[in-house]
């Protein structure tokens, strides 16, 4: 890890307002804060050496040219852009900057994807089992199912011989065998819980990550761009994180 890089907020909600107020525990600095009302300008030069982007969907490929032009490094803390990480990443390669993104960047799910893996690999020999997923998130969360939630499909999908493909979703007719569901709910201002049912006749194993704040998510995004910091090309935060607990 690098220098302690400074910080530039895109997007100033509520996961913004919550990195700014751990700063100081975090040993980082905020030099910039942009949001609709102060946009960001790619002709400016601004001190901040990683931006971390927790905007919204539709806002993340305008942030990344307008970042990475400037030959600075980006966290995307935003999900439900999937479509865009081709371009995301040649965005990377063409300016020789640093980009991270993720499903979640909270430490503890992150770790739940390793426990969640491991987990599968001993239920799915049983074969008297089935399993799905279901994700509850507050009410604003604009993609459904979540971005953590479809990550846990990808690695039951792996681990799951019988498992081909994800449903989202409630179902309109018996469930295919073949099916891996994920259902999602929205209500109040749950920060996200995701769990993953094995089941059989005589029982059922769940397995739950629940998120009580998001205090979480703005210290892996920190870390993300500490990590982040002095890299090029673009990354998955599950791959640096691995190198980093690695390095002990």
């Amino acid at each position: 890890m690098s220098a302690i890089p400074k910080i530039a907020l895109l997007g100033y909600g509520t996961m913004g307002k919550v990195i700014e107020s751990i700063v100081d525990s975090e040993h980082i600095s905020i030099t910039d804060i942009f949001d609709l009302g102060n946009p960001i300008i790619p002709t400016v030069n601004y001190a901040f050496d990683v931006a971390i982007d927790f905007s919204i969907p539709k806002a993340v490929r305008a942030n990344a040219e307008a970042v990475t032009v400037m030959g600075k490094n980006l966290v995307i803390g935003t999900t439900g852009w999937a479509e865009e990480l081709d371009y995301i990443k040649s965005l990377a390669d063409k300016h020789d900057v640093g980009i991270v993104y993720g499903s979640n960047f909270s430490i503890g799910m992150q770790l739940f994807f390793r426990i969640a893996r491991v987990t599968s690999q001993f239920v799915s020999k049983i074969s008297d089992y089935d399993v799905s997923i279901h994700e509850l998130h507050h009410n604003r969360k604009l993609d459904s199912p979540s971005g953590s939630a479809l990550e846990l499909g990808r690695i039951l999908l792996e681990e799951f011989d019988s498992k081909e493909h994800i449903l989202s979703g409630n179902a309109e007719s018996k469930i295919e065998h073949s099916a891996l569901q994920i259902s999602s709910s929205r209500v109040g201002d749950i920060p996200g819980t995701h769990t993953i049912y094995y089941d059989s006749a005589p029982d059922t194993i769940e397995l739950t990550h629940r998120a009580r704040n998001r205090t979480g998510f703005a210290k892996g995004a920190i870390l993300a761009a500490k990590l982040i910091h002095g890299k090029k090309g673009c990354h998955d935060f599950s791959d640096l994180l691995d190198e980093y607990l690695l390095k002990g």
